[in-house]
């Protein structure tokens, strides 16, 4: 199988993917067995191995282009979770309207992004334009709701109350799964 991508990254985020000493991008390459080109703020993907992974590599590269730690986006390599990304220049239009939206989704000292993240068992990204989150796929819906309501103007308060709510009906039905009925 053929594969060919090429992905435009932002410069400041060139040395995660590279890493200390090309580390990074060696994991990369042996983990996903891909071969990976850096062209000034160009990544191209190329693999011709049937045993490759050059669409969760992709993934990987992307979500490490969008403000993830490498350890944050491990979480996509074995499959489970998934990246989902909201552009803000999409709900607004002025650049006064971007600051004050990122503030509001990142709240004092980063307190409304961690709500969310631990409410919903995901990893946010909040960098520059783009919105990212890490995490299972319900969750990640979850989340991505969450910072909708919150991007359109709903109440922190109400936001993270439904959150909660969710929440505990998981735990719920976690618990269900153990229940013998005994």
């Amino acid at each position: 199988m053929e594969f060919e991508k090429v992905l435009r990254v932002s410069k400041d985020r060139l040395g995660v993917i590279i890493g200390s000493g090309g580390s990074q991008k060696s994991f990369i390459e042996r983990t996903f067995k891909v071969k990976i080109t850096l062209d000034d703020s160009l990544v191209k993907i190329e693999s011709s191995d049937n045993e490759s992974d050059p669409v969760t590599a992709t993934a990987y590269i992307e979500a490490l282009s969008r403000g993830f730690s490498p350890y944050s986006a491990s979480d996509l390599i074995d499959g489970r979770a998934v990246m989902i990304g909201l552009e803000l220049r999409d709900y607004v239009s002025t650049k006064n309207s971007l600051v004050r939206i990122r503030s509001r989704l990142i709240g004092t000292n980063g307190s409304a992004r961690r709500k969310i993240e631990q409410l919903t068992e995901t990893r946010i990204s909040i960098y520059g334009d783009h919105i990212s989150i890490i995490g299972r796929p319900d969750n990640a819906k979850l989340a991505a709701d969450a910072i909708n309501d919150l991007i359109t103007g709903a109440r922190h308060a109400s936001v993270f109350a439904r959150l909660e709510k969710y929440r505990s009906i998981m735990k719920k039905d976690r618990l269900k799964l153990w229940d013998t009925g005994i």
